[in-house]
């Protein structure tokens, strides 16, 4: 019998990171296809969810954000560029030019997880696609339905969705629950509710934070359906990830009160487990 692994992608359509986390990943699964079976469920986070209509200019943004200069904006995009194309991902050449607020996108994202299977996760793409890869306007309803559109979901119904404030309410709530978790920092990647993945853009990912930091994981009875198996998948998974092309990429999130895009700080990924009182405890950080 395969074993599946439930997998939630706390993502947000404005952090470029995201797009490479996702796409990493999928190379991941599919060097792993007849070995394990993965269930994606892609969680919101908003990044600036403050951010007023009409948007801010990117550079000014990141300036304001991060302290970071027009040259090391520069060598950001070249990075992200670079890291997009070893998997499968075309940033736009100019960067996105400005910020949006993405909420309206995390709705949509909320109700195409009720429209069949696979909706979701392409309507995910054809966002960041969107706004990654041709620097749209995310914020604009019809980009929005453009992209509903191109993956074959009911255009009428998503009208309908962003025009009556529907799934405002769960969005919000999700969001909430993943910040008093302790995620502050995307894209942050949940194995099983219980394994949290936090990478960003200096390290050999996913694979070098879950191997290292493995020992300290609090062992599940290894009676329990589906421990054993489980371990094994989790393992396999955070290896191939980094061939995959994940990238050596993470950040320290957990606890900071910074909202960040991964990439922006650099630093060390962490690896934590989710224990019975739904907080996140620190696992040993991966060099």
């Amino acid at each position: 019998m395969t074993p599946t692994l439930k997998i939630d992608f706390v993502s947000d359509i404005a952090c470029p990171w995201c797009a490479v986390g996702l796409f990493s990943l999928e190379k991941a699964l599919d060097r792993l296809q007849g070995e394990l079976q993965a269930e994606i469920h892609f969680q919101p986070f908003e990044l600036n969810p403050d951010m007023a209509p009409g948007g801010q200019d990117l550079g000014e943004h990141l300036t304001q954000k991060y302290g970071s200069t027009a040259e090391q904006q520069a060598q950001i995009r070249e990075t992200i560029s670079a890291r997009g194309a070893e998997v499968g991902f075309a940033f736009a050449p100019g960067g996105r030019g400005r910020v949006y607020n993405t909420f309206d996108a995390h709705r949509l994202l909320a109700w195409a997880q009720g429209q069949g299977e696979g909706a979701q996760r392409q309507l995910k793409k054809a966002l960041l696609a969107a706004y990654q890869g041709r620097a749209e306007r995310i914020e604009d309803p019809e980009v929005l339905l453009a992209a509903v559109a191109e993956v074959g979901l009911n255009v009428t119904a998503a009208r309908d969705v962003l025009e009556s404030g529907a799934y405002a309410d769960k969005v919000r709530a999700v969001e909430q629950l993943y910040q008093r978790s302790g995620i502050h920092s995307v894209p942050a990647v949940i194995i099983n509710d219980q394994y949290l993945i936090s990478a960003a853009s200096r390290s050999r990912c996913s694979s070098r934070a879950c191997a290292r930091s493995r020992p300290s994981w609090p062992r599940r009875p290894m009676h329990e359906p589906g421990a054993a198996a489980g371990a094994v998948c989790l393992a396999r998974l955070a290896h191939v990830c980094g061939a995959a092309g994940a990238g050596r990429a993470g950040t320290r999130c957990l606890g900071s009160r910074t909202r960040s895009c991964a990439a922006a700080q650099g630093h060390r990924a962490d690896v934590a487990t989710l224990d019975d009182t739904r907080h996140w405890r620190h696992g040993r950080a991966a060099a």
